[in-house]
């Protein structure tokens, strides 16, 4: 039986309210799938099946999210992130600092690190550049917060992942969909931190600053090896496309072997072979709360799957006479304010959207590009976790924090218009 569009729409807007209300978002999404099914007509096998279907439908994805967790925790348990930012950083002049701090960020999401664990890594550095130079706090968040959506677009992590499994397509092929976008995020970001450097408070003067053992550290060198087998593993396939190389084409290696393999080679160059198990289960932990809401966006896209809401929508875009096109972004856009997460974005329009976004002529890679670059708009709300990870990483009060929001959302929608205008099918 097909469920009710107004039931399914229930189901998600209870899913949504419960994570409002704090409830852990694997229960509150799995309950509101059940909520739906149940108010749709279903009886209680019938709304089993759905949600097991739908959390099946995931599978692919989680796998390689827990291939990713190699990768994220070689670079993090080895110390490895933290190098390669206090390099950016110190190799920039004072007067560069922003596009030091922003750009730090925006490296190591784009290597696979979640944002607030970067902003977490360079905070410490960012407060010291704000007392030296004198910077405000809301100046520094914004460098750091813009940075990190930059590379989040571009990151062979669980974001980029879900975006492009979601809409059949390589994941190198939406990270190089997305890097002009990107580049036109960190120019933003660079641009509106310089503007408000002098605006909100500054950090205190008596501030004292931990200073890390950095004998255990690796050099930059070995820091960098990880990111850089990952991204030449990543982009051989579509190189190869590109020129015509046939052997390069076929290659073809998944995100499931490639992101493994380079915390491999990057844990051996680093001389730390025998800790590399310790790197996994680091790298796994850290992908647990990710693969459970998978499975929580697994649930309530199996709901909305067997309901008529998909064909309902694309009825009141058609007859609103808006674009198909802005399908795509406003989907990101509007999924993410609801959730407060990039990546629970991805995991929800996976199973049911792709096929209406795409029925407007829309490419898979510029489809994905779009939806993505749309989450990074207000993903940023008090309901995640990302808005107080972020905010104690800088010493901020809540108020002092929502009014980075806004500086913040102006980067996301920077590139969203972008992606939009590149692959949205308007000239």
């Amino acid at each position: 039986m097909v469920i009710a569009w107004w039931a399914a729409l229930l189901g998600l807007l209870l899913a949504i309210g419960l994570i409002l209300f704090r409830v852990n978002p694997i229960y509150a999404l799995i309950f509101g799938a059940i909520v739906g099914c149940l108010i749709g007509g279903m009886n209680l096998s019938q709304t089993t099946d759905v949600i097991v279907k739908g959390s099946s439908g995931v599978m692919g994805t989680i796998i390689r999210v827990i291939a990713a967790g190699v990768l994220a925790g070689v670079m993090m348990e080895s110390g490895a992130a933290n190098v390669i930012a206090s390099n950016i950083v110190n190799h920039f002049s004072d007067k560069l600092a922003i596009l030091a701090l922003a750009l730090s960020t925006m490296v190591l999401t784009g290597v696979g690190i979640f944002i607030p664990v970067a902003v977490l890594i360079v905070a410490p550095i960012a407060l010291e550049v704000g007392q030296k130079m004198h910077y405000s706090k809301l100046s520094l968040l914004v460098a750091l917060s813009g940075g990190g959506k930059a590379g989040n677009i571009i990151s062979p992590n669980p974001n980029t992942i879900a975006a492009a499994k979601g809409f059949n397509v390589e994941l190198s092929q939406v990270m190089i969909a997305d890097f002009v976008p990107a580049i036109v995020g960190l120019i933003v970001t660079v641009l509106l931190a310089t503007l408000i450097k002098n605006k909100g408070t500054f950090v205190s003067a008596e501030h004292k600053f931990e200073t890390k053992e950095d004998k255990d550290l690796p050099s930059l060198k070995a820091a960098i090896v990880t990111p850089l087998v990952a991204v030449i593993l990543l982009l051989i396939t579509p190189v190869g496309d590109i020129l015509g190389i046939k052997a390069l084409a076929s290659f073809n290696l998944d995100a499931m072997y490639i992101l493994p393999i380079a915390g491999l080679i990057g844990t051996l160059a680093m001389g730390q072979r025998k800790k590399f198990l310790k790197y996994m289960t680091g790298g796994l932990a850290r992908m647990t709360d990710v693969v459970l809401i998978l499975i929580g966006a697994g649930a309530i896209a199996g709901l909305v799957s067997a309901s008529d809401l998909p064909q309902t929508v694309r009825i009141i875009v058609v007859i609103s006479g808006i674009s198909g096109t802005f399908l795509a972004p406003i989907a990101g856009i509007l999924m993410a304010a609801a959730t407060a997460s990039t990546f629970f974005t991805q995991g929800f329009l996976m199973n049911h959207l792709r096929e209406r976004i795409m029925s407007f002529g829309i490419s898979g890679t510029g489809a994905a590009a779009m939806v993505h670059t749309g989450a990074t708009v207000i993903d940023q709300l008090p309901h995640g976790n990302y808005f107080h990870v972020t905010a104690k990483a800088v010493d901020m009060h809540f108020k002092e924090r929502m009014s980075v929001v806004l500086w913040e959302m102006l980067v996301g929608l920077s590139m969203t218009i972008v992606a939009t205008l590149m692959y949205g099918n308007l000239f």
